[in-house]
């Protein structure tokens, strides 16, 4: 018997999800389909519900039914909790449907293991305060930062956002013109790169030993990076790593053991540049 997985959005045609999980079940020979579905803005319940009623076993969520897939759910992990939104849902025996949010660990699993950024003890920026922003912040804490301060254009909600969390570790808001002093790690969580637009941060945030990392990827420099690589930064990443790490702990929670993404994230990059 094939156990359906789908990712459901609106948008939903540039996912890549299906691709990465096929090659996810191809190095495992597991028996799955992984199929995309577009849904009306306002039909996420009734789509999800239709979904685990005719047998389906996970989904994943994206922009813009995150929040609706928290609401939808049973059953949370302490880190989808945390976050209010999640991005991966599993039907479990009995029924329920469990909710959990994997994106902060694939960026962490990103930025430590596939880049090996160190985290513990470092000044690390995070720009924005939304939903994405949100999501990473009980991962990004679990490493020991030195000081995590989100810089956001409204300050209220980044300093909300800090108070929601400060029980984790040493975080602080304020709006992205107050940023002081240089950080060791700056994470764009903003979605200003999809519209060519840059956070207003002052060039004193970097240095060339900051370690500059996009949220966003494109078939180029994002324009954040190419921002800090204009003025001086030596290292820059885009998401698309986050990605793939992202989807490789959905598939590990749905199927019970872990993927490897090195090839997988090789591949998407080739892919990538030969489109360009």
């Amino acid at each position: 018997m094939t156990d359906l997985y789908s990712v459901m959005g609106n948008p939903i045609g540039h996912s890549k999800s299906p691709q990465i999980h096929a090659a996810f079940a191809a190095q495992a020979r597991d028996n799955m389909l992984y199929t995309a579905q577009l849904v009306p803005l306002e039909g996420f319940a009734d789509a999800a519900e239709r979904f685990f009623s005719h047998g389906g076993a996970g989904l994943n969520i994206t922009v813009p039914f995150k929040e609706d897939a928290y609401r939808f759910a049973g059953e949370y992990t302490e880190r989808a909790k945390r976050a209010q939104a999640v991005n991966t849902l599993k039907r479990m025996a009995d029924g329920t449907v469990l909710a959990d949010n994997t994106d902060g660990v694939g960026l962490v699993r990103d930025l430590t293991v596939n880049h090996q950024v160190e985290l513990a003890g470092k000044r690390i920026l995070l720009l924005g305060a939304g939903g994405a922003v949100r999501g990473v912040l009980q991962p990004l804490l679990e490493q020991q930062p030195a000081e995590l301060v989100i810089a956001n254009r409204t300050v209220s909600k980044a300093a909300a956002l800090a108070e929601d969390f400060a029980d984790l570790g040493n975080v602080s808001g304020c709006g992205f013109t107050e940023v002081e002093g240089a950080f060791d790690v700056i994470i764009n969580g903003t979605s200003a790169s999809l519209s060519g637009e840059l956070p207003p941060l002052p060039v004193s945030a970097l240095t060339p030993a900051t370690v500059c990392y996009d949220m966003m990827y494109g078939s180029g420099l994002t324009v954040f990076n190419q921002w800090a690589q204009d003025n001086g930064v030596t290292t820059t990443i885009d998401g698309l790593g986050m990605l793939v790490e992202q989807a490789a702990e959905a598939f590990t929670l749905w199927r019970g053991h872990r993927p490897q993404t090195h090839n997988v994230i090789a591949a998407l990059r080739n892919e990538r540049r030969t489109h360009r």
